[in-house]
C-alpha cells in the first residue's frame, strides 16, 4: 500500500496562486460554519483555534475602493473604504513634523494555515516554504507606500519565523499575537526606527528582562465548546525596571517621542487582567528596543477610529501634546480593514 506521505511527496508543488485560492475558499467555508454554529471559535488542527471573523477577513479579497462597501461590516457604507482616513490621517501628522509608521498585524491564518483546516494542510504540505497568501493586503501596502506611507508589512519575517524554538508567534486559542509575536515585532520596528534622523539624539535607557512561561485562558479557547482542551502555555519576555522587588513593568510615558497606537494587539500581555499578563506586551518590547518609555493609545474594540478619537481627546486636553512627538506607530490587526466599525476621518487636534 502506497502511504498517503508517498502521495504527497510525488505530486506537484502547488502554485502560490493556487494555494491563495484554496485559503481564501477555506476560510470563506469555515466561518459560514462558524456563524451557522453560532460560535467565534473555529477549530483547527492540532489545539489550534481560530477568529471567525479573521478567516471572513481572508475570504474577502480586495477591500478598498470600489470593493470597499462590498466586504466591509461598517454599518454605514460612507465609512467602509480604510483608504481615505489613512490617507488623511498621514497628511495630517505630515503638517505638524510627525512620522507615521503603519504596522498591520497579519492573520493568524496567513501565517499558520496549515492549522486552520485539514484540507490546507494537506494541499501545503508539498510546499518545502510556506509562500505569501494575501495578494490583496500586499497590493493595498505597495498602493499605500506609492502615496509616501511607511508600512511595515510583518508577514514575511513572520512566515520566516512561524516555528521559532520559544513558540509559534500567535497564541493558538486567543485572537492575539504570543509574547513572541510581540517581541519579533518590535524588533523589526526598531531597526526602522533606530534609522530615523530624530533619534540620534534619544538618551537610551536600559530596562532588565527575563523570560518566563504563563499559562493563558484565550479569548477563543473561553468560547469554543472544548472543555477538555488544556489551556496553553506561552513563553513571555518580561521588560522592566529592576528594583529591589524585581522587575517592575516600564509605564507608559505621554512625553515620549513615540505613540503607540491601535487596537488590542497593543496591550496583550502589558495591560494584565483579561490581557493575560503585564510587562511583555509590544510596549514593553518597544521600550527595550528603543530605550524609552512610548506614549500608549490603545483600545480594546477597534484601533481604526475609536482609537484615533482617544488620540485626538488626549491633544485636546493638551494643547502642546504635539509639540515634542516624532513618530507614531499605528498597528491594529489586519482584520480591521474589513471588520471594523468604520473608518472615519477624525482630527489629530482641535
Amino acid at each position: 500500500m502506497v502511504s498517503f506521505f508517498v502521495l504527497l511527496a510525488a505530486a506537484p508543488p502547488v502554485r502560490a496562486e493556487d494555494s491563495s485560492a484554496i485559503l481564501f475558499s477555506e476560510s470563506a467555508r469555515l466561518a459560514g460554519e462558524a456563524r451557522e454554529q453560532g460560535t467565534m471559535a473555529v477549530q483547527g488542527l492540532d489545539g489550534w483555534l481560530f477568529f471567525d471573523q479573521e478567516l471572513d477577513h481572508i475570504a474577502s479579497g480586495p477591500f478598498w475602493d470600489d470593493r470597499a462597501a462590498e466586504v466591509s461590516r461598517a454599518a454605514n457604507p460612507e465609512f467602509a473604504d480604510p483608504l481615505p482616513a489613512i490617507l488623511d490621517f498621514h497628511a495630517q501628522l505630515q503638517a505638524v513634523g510627525v512620522e507615521l509608521l503603519l504596522v498591520p498585524v497579519p492573520p493568524k491564518a496567513m501565517i499558520y494555515p496549515d492549522f486552520a483546516s485539514q484540507a490546507l494542510a494537506e494541499r501545503l504540505a508539498t510546499q518545502d516554504t510556506l509562500t505569501r497568501l494575501d495578494p490583496a493586503h500586499q497590493e493595498f501596502y505597495d498602493f499605500l507606500r506609492n502615496y509616501g506611507l511607511t508600512v511595515l508589512d510583518l508577514t514575511n519575517i513572520f512566515l520566516e519565523e512561524r516555528f521559532a524554538d520559544r513558540g509559534p508567534l500567535y497564541c493558538r486559542q486567543d485572537t492575539h499575537w504570543s509574547g513572541l509575536g510581540c517581541v519579533v515585532a518590535a524588533r523589526e520596528i526598531g531597526y526602522l526606527v533606530r534609522e530615523m534622523p530624530w533619534y540620534a539624539e534619544v538618551t537610551a535607557q536600559q530596562f532588565g528582562q527575563r523570560w518566563q512561561d504563563v499559562q493563558i485562558s484565550g479569548d477563543l479557547w473561553s468560547a469554543s465548546s472544548r472543555p477538555d482542551l488544556e489551556r496553553e502555555i506561552v513563553n513571555l519576555r518580561q521588560v522592566g525596571r529592576e528594583t529591589s522587588s524585581g522587575l517592575q513593568p516600564v509605564e507608559p510615558e505621554q512625553t515620549s517621542p513615540v505613540i503607540l497606537l491601535g487596537d488590542s494587539h497593543n496591550i496583550v500581555f502589558q495591560a494584565g487582567g483579561d490581557m493575560h499578563a503585564r510587562g511583555a506586551g509590544l510596549a514593553d518590547q518597544l521600550a527595550l528596543e528603543l530605550g524609552l518609555p512610548v506614549d500608549l493609545i490603545a483600545v480594546r474594540g477597534s484601533g481604526a477610529t475609536p482609537a484615533r478619537i482617544n488620540l485626538f481627546r488626549r491633544a485636546q486636553r493638551n494643547p502642546n501634546y504635539w509639540q515634542d512627538k516624532k513618530l507614531v506607530i499605528w498597528v491594529f490587526t489586519a482584520r480591521e480593514f474589513t471588520h471594523a466599525d468604520g473608518w472615519r476621518v477624525v482630527p489629530i487636534a482641535p
